[in-house]
C-alpha cells in the first residue's frame, strides 16, 4: 500500500543556480520507494521543506544527469539512523553519490507505518539529479 506524497514531500523539488547564469538545476526526492522487504503497509516520506541535496556545480554546468538510490533506515518516530545511510544503486558518477550521501543526513521523516501504527523500518530513497534543459521525468 502507497501512502501519497504530503505538500511538504512535493516541495524537495529545488532549483540551485549554477557559476553565474540564470539557468538551474534540480534536485528531488523520488516519491515512488521502491520495495525493500520489511514489514512496513507504508515507507517513510520526507517531510524537509527543501531538499538538502546540492548539485554539483560541475556536474551541473556540464549537463551530467543521473539517479542514485540510497539505503536508509528510520526509528518509529522518523529520525533517520545516520548510520543506516547507504549507497544502494549508484548513478555512476561518484560525485552525485556524494552529494546524495551527504545530503541524505539532512532528511527528516515521517515514520514507517504497519496498520497505523509507527514502526522502525528499512526503506529505499531515490535521488534525482536533473538538468534544466532535460524534459524527462525521474
Amino acid at each position: 500500500m502507497s501512502r501519497a506524497p504530503s505538500p511538504a514531500a512535493l516541495a524537495l523539488l529545488v532549483g540551485l543556480g549554477s557559476c553565474g547564469d540564470r539557468s538551474v538545476g534540480t534536485v528531488a526526492l523520488g516519491d515512488h520507494q521502491p520495495a525493500v522487504e520489511n514489514t512496513a503497509d507504508q515507507s517513510p516520506v520526507a517531510i524537509n521543506p527543501v531538499t538538502p541535496m546540492t548539485y554539483p556545480p560541475a556536474l551541473l554546468e556540464q549537463g551530467i544527469e543521473g539517479r542514485v538510490l540510497l539505503r536508509l533506515f528510520v526509528d518509529a518516530e522518523g529520525k533517520l539512523v545516520t548510520d543506516s545511510i547507504r549507497l544502494a544503486e549508484s548513478s555512476g558518477y561518484p560525485a552525485l553519490d556524494s552529494a546524495a550521501l551527504n545530503g541524505a543526513r539532512e532528511l527528516r521523516f515521517s515514520p514507517a507505518l504497519r496498520n497505523g501504527r509507527a514502526i522502525a523500518a528499512p526503506f529505499l530513497q531515490p535521488v534525482h539529479f536533473r538538468h534544466p534543459r532535460s524534459r524527462s521525468d525521474p
